[in-house]
């Protein structure tokens, strides 16, 4: 399910006066994977454009090698 298709899901209810917006379990965790994607594509894009405006030198734009990175996480 599309984020879109999340939020056309939204059925609204009169509580107390007030409107409020109700989704099932289902569509809100779909909602918040989209939401994280999104989120996700975003980073991607910055680090890219970081890399290219770098000339592709990924010591410029401060990332470290996978192997360095690797050995560090296995000592944990």
């Amino acid at each position: 399910m599309t984020g879109l298709e999340v939020l056309q899901s939204v059925e609204f209810l009169n509580i107390k006066g007030k409107q409020v917006a109700v989704l099932d379990v289902e569509n809100w965790q779909a909602l918040i994977k989209w939401l994280e994607t999104l989120e996700d594509l975003q980073i991607a894009k910055k680090a890219l454009n970081q890399l290219k405006a770098a000339g592709g030198n990924r010591d410029c734009v401060g990332w470290q090698d996978w192997e360095v990175v690797k050995d560090k996480w296995d000592e944990n």
